[in-house]
């Protein structure tokens, strides 16, 4: 489950840099710099999630990821509300999300 939970924060935190449009869009509007800002949660999934693999890192690697996880709870709620699609994906995915943050948080916290 470790290993799971680090490969998708990799995989999530690389296509920060693949698509970074996308993540662009969810920023909420008040927030200066959103390339900046997706390309910085990008390289702190990335790492956390890499972080989880090693004994010598694991527990900060999963409290950074719980800590992470709320920061960007904001974003995911502007999604939601402003509409913003997963691609060509059902507009209710981005409100299902929103629960699954719990989940996350839960998964890391097994880590810690």
């Amino acid at each position: 489950m470790k290993v799971a939970l680090a490969v998708l924060m990799m995989f999530a935190g690389l296509s920060h840099f693949l698509v970074p449009k996308t993540f662009e869009l969810i920023v909420p509007r008040v927030l200066p710099f959103r390339r900046a800002l997706v390309y910085l949660s990008g390289v702190a999934e990335a790492a956390l999630g890499a972080g989880l693999l090693f004994p010598q890192t694991q527990a900060l690697a999963a409290w950074g990821l719980i800590a992470l996880f709320i920061a960007v709870f904001p974003a995911n709620v502007s999604q939601a509300l402003r509409k913003i699609p997963y691609g060509k994906a059902p507009l209710w995915l981005t409100w299902a999300r929103l629960p699954l943050q719990a989940l996350l948080i839960a998964w890391a916290w097994a880590f810690t």
